[in-house]
């Protein structure tokens, strides 16, 4: 297919996730003053994207399925060469108390401050305001509750960071869901920090 070649071009010059649909649209409406495909279907960038992962898995690319879409990015076993490259910079890892207040939001999202310091037992104040910063976690609203509380939700970032398609890709998420979030007023909650901790350990890391 002659707009396979175009795909792999939007994959590779893309800065987030393309979802199949975008490229789909994309491929039809074509580029500026010049002609598409108008008979590219979703189905068939769906397929094609198959096929492109088959042809770059024995290489140093891969097409990776993140955040409700997809993107090419370098082999993770080949991080140490590209590592080597002058001016590549690999932004920070996160602090353990950030991975497990971004555990407590991403089980429990959305989320106000008070609900997660209840369950870490710390205040959170200054984690959450680094997860923003790094657009892993963002403001999705207020709560009904007294006082009308921020709530925090997980981004498509935090999908891309821990490398899921989405949300009920989460180790334990079923269980973890179930448990009841101990009330804000109330520290303790042993059973649902050991789970997060567990869930924390179990994630991959980027």
């Amino acid at each position: 297919m002659e707009w396979a070649r175009v795909l792999e071009a939007l994959l590779f010059a893309a800065t987030e996730p393309m979802e199949p649909s975008r490229l789909a649209t994309i491929l039809r409406d074509g580029p500026e003053g010049g002609q598409g495909w108008p008979e590219v279907k979703e189905e068939e960038v769906r397929e094609e994207l198959t096929h492109l992962a088959e042809r770059l898995a024995p290489r140093g690319l891969i097409l990776r399925e993140v955040a409700g879409g997809f993107r090419i990015g370098t082999a993770p076993d080949l991080s140490g060469w590209v590592a080597k490259l002058k001016g590549v910079v690999r932004p920070p890892r996160l602090s353990p108390p950030s991975l497990e207040t971004m555990a407590v939001i991403a089980y429990r999202q959305p989320i106000s401050r008070a609900e997660i310091e209840a369950v870490r037992g710390v205040d959170c104040s200054g984690t959450l305001d680094t997860l923003v910063e790094r657009g892993v976690i963002r403001i999705s609203g207020r709560s009904d509750a007294p006082g009308r509380p921020i709530l925090y939700s997980t981004t498509p970032l935090f999908l891309e960071h821990f490398g899921l398609r989405d949300l009920e890709e989460l180790p334990n998420s079923e269980e973890l869901r179930r448990v009841k979030l101990p009330a804000p007023i109330d520290p303790s909650g042993p059973q649902q920090k050991e789970l997060l901790h567990e869930a924390v350990e179990s994630s991959p890391q980027s």
